[in-house]
């Protein structure tokens, strides 16, 4: 009789995330690396029709991450707990974990608002919703714009650090972090 393989619990363990915080993290992920992609074609590319495809795109991806992101913090402040943090960890780098962490959070939070204010201030909601035509509005007018685009960076900073930790731990402390996360056993 062949074996079947456990299913992975939908909330997580005291060692190892569930599969719906694994699932939400790792749409998350991708989405946001599309979104940063699309970000800066969109302010690199002259061709209005091209920057208008970009900013739908970069728009509406930007709407599912507030979501997925709403929807992780309600999902750790009532339907499931975190790990414990990884062990052989010094104080230190708890909280610096804690601090990319939550700070995430927030970049992303205040980018989908500042980037839902800057369609709003600008008129260009219209356009990405084919109400209005071309051209697009000058967006660097809008002053939550200047938040969003501060907030860009910040955020490549936080991931450069998270994923850079992530990296350290399963491959040079060999601490298999990645497993937690759904990535090998």
């Amino acid at each position: 009789m062949p074996r079947k393989e456990p299913v992975m619990p939908l909330t997580s363990s005291p060692t190892r995330y569930g599969s719906v915080a694994i699932a939400i993290h790792w749409i998350t992920a991708l989405a946001i690396l599309g979104m940063l992609a699309s970000g800066l074609t969109a302010a690199n590319t002259e061709d209005e029709a091209v920057k208008l495809t970009l900013l739908r795109g970069h728009a509406i991806t930007g709407a599912l991450i507030g979501v997925l992101t709403l929807l992780r913090i309600v999902w750790w402040l009532f339907l499931d707990r975190r790990p414990a943090d990884a062990t052989g960890l010094s104080r230190g780098q708890v909280l610096a974990s804690h601090v990319v962490h939550y700070g995430l959070y927030a970049v992303i939070l205040v980018m989908v608002s500042s980037g839902i204010a800057t369609l709003i201030l600008s008129g260009g909601g219209a356009q990405l919703a084919g109400a209005a035509p071309l051209p697009l509005p000058d967006f660097t007018l809008a002053p939550p714009f200047t938040v969003h685009g501060l907030l860009a960076r910040a955020l490549i900073v936080l991931l450069i650090g998270h994923i850079g930790a992530a990296l350290w731990h399963q491959f040079v402390r060999r601490g298999r972090l990645l497993a937690r996360m759904g990535l090998g056993s």
